[in-house]
């Protein structure tokens, strides 16, 4: 089947990055795919927790939830919203880092909020405390498309490997590692992390992303790496969009999965063991 993930640069402001998202999902649908992916944080990218206070809604009222949900009815197409930054009613304030699969008749399929928190200071310069404001997942997601059987994370859970093994082994065919990866990391780990969840697996890593310097209207701005990526079962590289904004299609050829786990069947070839 035909698919397509938006690489996106949004903003602070979700009203504004709406349309732009909008307009990416219809060129994707125009070209033909039936399976579209958007990255973390789709709707806003902020570093001001009070701006994300006084701009994020709760999952019933999210503008970019509703609107995304409406064009994928419309279009009869499989949309992965790779997250979404949403109030919870937790006593804490603290967001959700959400991640939204929706069918061809624009219901929500499954939903995953994020598990591991980028807590981590990179450089001298750079300190992340995402677990400041938002709270983690704790459930692991396999989601059911009428294509294939879809693990679903966020970003940093890429380097946690038992996840991804875990999904496998209850019937992932597909990883969807939506991100908004820093530059840092990013050239370090992003390509060589994701390539090893494919081959490791038999699995297709579909990993749409943020990319560029994300503007802001109340706070410093923040870059991301890019470089959003597809990673065929047996570990090849389909698709790296660099650092451009846009649309980057691709075919999802399922056939592959059971070829590569044909041929090196780790996932049958696993073993219980006792701790060291």
């Amino acid at each position: 089947m035909q698919a397509a993930i938006l690489q996106l640069n949004v903003t602070d402001d979700p009203a504004e990055n709406l349309p732009v998202t909008l307009g990416m999902f219809r060129q994707a649908v125009a070209d033909g795919a039936q399976f579209v992916l958007t990255p973390e944080v789709t709707n806003c990218i902020s570093t001001s927790r009070t701006h994300q206070q006084d701009v994020l809604q709760f999952e019933d009222d999210d503008i970019t939830l509703a609107a995304l949900r409406a064009e994928a009815k419309s279009a009869g197409v499989w949309l992965l919203i790779g997250s979404l930054g949403l109030k919870t009613n937790d006593a804490d304030g603290r967001f959700a880092n959400r991640s939204f699969l929706i069918g061809p008749d624009g219901k929500i399929a499954a939903k995953y909020d994020k598990i591991h928190m980028f807590d981590v200071q990179i450089s001298e310069t750079e300190t992340w405390r995402e677990s400041e404001g938002y709270r983690p997942g704790t459930q692991a997601v396999l989601a059911k498309a009428d294509f294939a059987k879809i693990g679903m994370t966020v970003c940093y859970d890429l380097r946690f490997s038992h996840l991804f093994r875990a999904l496998a082994q209850a019937g992932a065919q597909v990883f969807t590692v939506p991100a908004a990866f820093s530059p840092v990391t990013g050239a370090a780990h992003w390509h060589a992390l994701l390539r090893a969840r494919a081959i490791e697996s038999g699995c297709f890593v579909i990993a749409p992303a943020q990319t560029g310097t994300h503007a802001s209207k109340t706070n410093r701005t923040r870059d991301t790496y890019g470089h959003s990526l597809v990673v065929a079962p047996w570990g090849e590289v389909l698709v790296d969009a660099g650092t451009e904004p846009g649309v980057y299609k691709f075919d999802l050829d399922m056939e592959k999965v059971g070829a590569a786990r044909k041929r090196v069947p780790s996932l049958d070839n696993a073993r219980e063991f006792s701790d060291p």
